[in-house]
Order: structure tokens, then sequence, then C-alpha cells
């Protein structure tokens, strides 16, 4: 999300299907589409998760920056997030103090700037921890990796799957040349390839 959140893959174990809508995420170009609305996003996904009948309901916000867009506040979404039962965890990605990061041209590209990262790491600490999450920095891809493993080892449940597997019938490519070698063998024997008692 940035400006406008929006909810592309239904809650699912497949891992696949995720990555794969995840390929098609495109980074927002035009500047009336830009910001960060961190309290809608989380809006968002408290309205996938309230229906959720799951032991447990986790959510994870990764954020690069700070709520400056949208009408609903983080702690506001938060505070929806802590009367449904839902647990926050949030994680701040990125450098302390300047970044690479693309800036969109009049022409319609992006170019590299140099630019004052601000990670919002105050509410993101409140917010988690008013729901019994916790807050986490990621300064690296393998930092947010051991987070990841960290709040799986956190909110490790049974989970049951259903695995539905389709079955191609192969009788037929046996069945008729099975049937072929039984027409053949009636006809020979009617013809002069009988056998003779």
């Amino acid at each position: 999300f940035a400006r406008y959140p929006d909810s592309l893959c239904p809650l699912t174990l497949d891992h696949d299907t995720l990555l794969a809508l995840l390929d098609q995420v495109e980074i927002v170009t035009l500047p009336e589409e830009d910001g960060t609305a961190i309290g809608e996003g989380m809006a968002l996904a408290i309205e996938r998760l309230k229906e959720s009948t799951a032991k447990s309901r986790v959510m994870i916000v990764l954020t690069d920056g700070v709520n400056n867009a949208g009408e609903t506040t983080p702690m506001q979404a938060a505070q929806i997030a802590q009367a449904l039962g839902i647990k926050l965890y949030t994680i701040g990605a990125g450098t302390r103090g300047t970044a690479m990061i693309p800036v969109p041209t009049p022409g319609g590209q992006s170019v590299l700037r140099r630019m004052t990262v601000d990670i919002d790491e105050r509410m993101l600490t409140d917010v988690a921890t008013l729901t019994g999450g916790q807050y986490f920095r990621a300064t690296d891809a393998a930092t947010l990796q051991a987070i990841y493993r960290e709040i799986n080892r956190l909110e490790k449940t049974a989970n049951v799957t259903e695995m539905y597997q389709q079955y191609a019938e192969l009788f037929p490519w046996f069945l008729l040349p099975g049937l072929a070698c039984l027409v053949l063998e009636i006809v020979l024997s009617t013809t002069r390839f009988r056998t003779i008692p």
C-alpha cells in the first residue's frame, strides 16, 4: 500500500500464490498516490482478520516510514485490533540516517536520491505493545529473516491443512492397446494363423 491500501491476496497458506501476486505489485509513481497510510493498511488487515476463527490472529506491520496519509491513525487501528483480540507485531525496516530512494522525475522516470530515512519507532512500539505484540527493527535482509523466525516461534500454533490431489486416470492408455490386441487375436484365430489342435 501507499496512500491507498488494497488487499490482493486472500488469507492463505499457499506461499506460491502469494509470491506470484507479490511479483505483480508495482511501486507508485504518481505523486498524488504517494504516501504511507499505515493506519489504513492496518484497518484493511483487521477487516480481513476479524471474521477469522483461527486460534491466534496476528498481524505483522512492516514499514520503512511514518504514517503520513489516510484518515485512520495507526493507534486507532491498534485499538480496534486490541478490541478484536488481534495481536500486532511491527517491524521498522531500513537503515538509520539516509538511504538511496527512488524518486519520480517529471518525465515519468525515477532516479535514486539520497534521502533521510524516518521511521516512527515510537508509534510502532506503542501499537505493538497495546495489542500484546512486539516491535522489531530490521536493518538488513538477514535481520528481517531472524525477526520473522522469532515471530513464528512466538506465535506457533497447530494448523490443519486440507490437501486435495487430483489424480489422472492412466488406464485408457493400456485399455485401448489391450482391446486392439484382443481384436487382433480374434481376427487371426479365424484366418490361416489359427492354431491346430
